[in-house]
C-alpha cells in the first residue's frame, strides 16, 4: 500500500512490512545502517542493544516486522529503497523511558519519529522531509493523533550526517511541528497534531 507518491520526482513511500524486508536489508547494508543497529537502538535498553549489535538486532527487527508491529516507512526512487524513517508508538521505544532529556511531556499517547537513514547518494535532496510526510500518514492510518520527534540542532555546517540521525529541527518546523519542551540546548521535543 503506497502512503505517498510523487510522480514528478519519481518516488513512493511504503510502510515496512515483510514484502519489503529485503529492500530494508539492502538499504541498511551489511552494517545494519550504523554499527549493527538495524534500527533497534531506541527499542531496547542500552545493554540489550549492545549485546545484540549485528545479527541479533537484525533478527529482533525482523520479528517486529513479521509480527506486523509498527516499524516505519521506506522511500523508493524508482524501484530502489533509498531512505528509511522509524516511527511507532512511543512505548515501543524503551530507550526513551531512560532519557531525562526526552522523558514524556505529558500522559497523552504519542507516536515517535526516532531516526532516519538515507543512502549516501540521496542525502541532502529533501528526502527526510518526504519521509516525515509519509510517517505522518502512516501514524494517522494507525490511529495516532500526536506525533513527536527528537531532532538535533547541528553544531555547525560541518556536522557529520551520522550525528543527525534523528533529523534537524528546521525540517520538522517546515512541516508544522512545534517545539513543546527543550531540556537540552541541542535536543528539543517537537510535536505535530494530526
Amino acid at each position: 500500500m503506497i502512503l505517498l507518491e510523487n510522480k514528478e520526482k519519481n518516488f513512493k513511500i511504503y510502510p515496512l512490512d515483510t514484502t519489503r524486508w529485503d529492500d530494508f536489508l539492502n538499504l541498511l547494508g551489511e552494517r545494519g545502517g550504523c554499527g549493527g543497529c538495524w534500527c533497534m537502538s531506541w527499542r531496547l535498553k542500552k545493554s540489550d542493544f549492545d549485546y545484540g549489535k549485528g545479527e541479533v538486532n537484525k533478527e529482533r527487527m525482523f520479528k517486529i516486522v513479521n509480527g506486523a508491529g509498527a516499524t516505519g516507512v521506506l522511500i523508493y526512487v524508482g524501484d530502489q529503497a533509498v531512505g528509511w524513517c522509524s516511527i511507532a508508538p512511543r512505548e515501543d521505544f524503551r530507550r526513551l523511558d531512560y532519557s531525562r532529556v526526552l522523558k514524556p511531556v505529558d500522559d497523552k499517547p504519542v507516536w515517535s519519529i526516532v531516526c532516519f537513514f538515507v543512502d549516501k547518494k540521496y542525502r541532502r535532496q529533501g528526502l527526510s522531509k518526504e519521509l516525515i510526510k509519509g510517517a505522518l500518514v502512516y501514524a494517522k492510518q494507525n490511529g495516532a493523533s500526536i506525533v513527536e520527534a527528537y531532532p538535533v540542532y547541528p553544531y555547525d555546517d560541518h556536522t557529520p550526517d551520522a550525528f543527525l540521525w534523528t533529523g534537524i529541527p528546521t525540517v520538522f518546523e517546515v512541516l508544522g511541528f512545534e517545539e513543546v519542551v527543550r531540556r537540552s540546548k541541542w535536543k528539543p521535543v517537537m510535536r505535530f497534531y494530526l
